[in-house]
């Protein structure tokens, strides 16, 4: 027996199918390069829902092509998506607008929606200024539920996904409809339960059976907690992907907690503008690998180079203002871009220690995929010790989580594997004092 996961994220979508032993027969990704996001105004972020689907279905093909498992032998799917994303179908499951994303911004000085970056406050901006899209919604859901309903033709979500988009007291455990109506709620179910199983057409699409069950669904940094067994109080989960994420299981109500996978109580310190900075600068600077703007990072210091790597949306750790992104201190007659690649990447390492401030974070480890920023050398060593805490790493990523996640939901257990390698910090002094420059950078900014 076989379980898929499927990982919506916001560059590309994932696929990873698993054995009963945990061992990852194929994985793959689409598409190649990253996805589009819409930013018709500043602050604003979208993307078609619909080409969510189109990428999950290639992905899915591409990954049966490799020819190493059978796919009827799936039994079940998982689905980790992109958090606090805001869908809106109709009657007839027909997307009635793009979707607003994450790190979109354009609702957080809307009163009463204090974290206005979350599903609530984007609903409510669809009720004030979109009122004839308004109308016509038959139900609002985030990401994973939009997949699975693709893939099931049922609309279910949870009361994780329901507390990521503050819909949800969690002093009380009681669901905040605030003014909308409450027939616009999907039904509610566990986070590991039968959401549907897929419908025969999908099934023939893409070389399934139909009866293959939708198990599981859960944000994606939920979803990495749970990847690498942060399931307990007082652990925690780092992911440096587009956006920069510590995820703490602390099981009471504080700033920006939701409901975990298992239940308890968990909080997110989330830097919205972190891999999307390094792709940022990758760009600029022409065609060239991450590895080797790992390699040049490397075999150079920063020089006096400050990168504030805030620039994808307002930020909550400075309670949802428009800090955006700032490169200072250039020197024209010794910069160059290796020294950019290294100041951005201390400058995302930097901005996790200063929320980790903010939110009072004091892990004794962290545990985080070995994937992504975690793949640079230069970034995790500045990153361990700049946090001044060791780093347990995984060979996990979200796809992996979906799919450890689906068989859970059947009621297997597959077991945990050991961390590959565990980082402990070594030059805290060097980097704590490299840190307090960058902070006073960002002081005179923000003031």
């Amino acid at each position: 027996m076989l379980t898929l996961g499927i990982d919506i994220g916001t560059s590309s979508v994932k696929v990873a199918v698993l054995d009963a032993q945990g061992n990852c027969l194929a994985a793959t990704s689409y598409p190649e390069s990253e996805a589009p996001v819409l930013a018709v105004k500043p602050g604003w972020a979208e993307q078609n829902p619909n080409d969510w689907w189109e990428y999950t279905v290639t992905a899915i093909k591409k990954l049966q092509a490799t020819g190493s498992y059978d796919p009827k032998a799936i039994a079940a799917i998982g689905i980790a998506y992109q958090m606090h994303g805001l869908v809106i179908v109709d009657e007839e499951q027909e997307v009635l607008r793009p979707s607003i994303i994450w790190c979109d911004s354009r609702a957080t000085d809307i009163e009463l929606y204090p974290m206005g970056n979350f599903t609530a406050g984007k609903l409510e901006w669809v009720k004030r200024n979109e009122p004839q899209v308004y109308e016509h919604i038959s139900t609002f859901m985030l990401p994973g539920d939009f997949i699975a309903m693709k893939l099931t033709g049922r609309i279910t979500t949870t009361r994780s996904a329901l507390s990521e988009g503050n819909f949800i007291e969690l002093s009380t455990g009681a669901t905040n409809y605030y003014d909308f109506d409450p027939q616009l709620f999907p039904d509610v179910q566990e986070v590991f339960s039968d959401h549907g199983r897929i419908n025969a057409e999908v099934a023939s699409l893409l070389g399934l059976l139909d009866n293959v069950i939708v198990s599981y669904k859960a944000g994606d940094q939920l979803n990495n907690a749970f990847a690498l067994n942060v399931l307990e109080e007082g652990e925690v989960a780092a992911t440096a992907g587009t956006s920069g994420v510590l995820y703490a299981v602390t099981n009471k109500p504080q700033r920006d907690s939701f409901i975990h996978v298992n239940g308890k109580i968990a909080q997110l310190l989330c830097i919205n503008g972190c891999g999307i900075m390094n792709a940022w600068i990758r760009r600029q600077t022409g065609a060239i690998s991450y590895e080797e703007m790992n390699r040049l990072a490397a075999e150079i210091d920063t020089d006096g180079l400050y990168v504030l790597p805030f620039g994808n949306g307002a930020e909550r750790m400075f309670d949802n203002e428009l800090v955006q992104a700032h490169i200072s201190g250039i020197d024209l007659n010794k910069h160059t871009t290796a020294h950019l690649y290294r100041a951005v990447q201390e400058g995302i390492a930097f901005a996790f220690r200063y929320g980790m401030e903010v939110y009072d974070l004091k892990p004794a480890i962290i545990r985080a995929a070995y994937t992504n920023l975690f793949l640079s050398e230069v970034f995790r060593d500045v990153f361990v010790n700049t946090v001044n805490v060791p780093v347990e790493l995984h060979e996990v990523d979200g796809a992996i989580g979906a799919a450890l996640g689906a068989a859970k939901g059947l009621g297997l257990d597959i077991p945990r594997k050991t961390p590959i390698q565990i980082i402990k910090p070594t030059s805290t002094t060097l980097y704590g004092q490299k840190y307090q420059a960058w902070k006073d950078r960002l002081r005179r900014t923000i003031e």
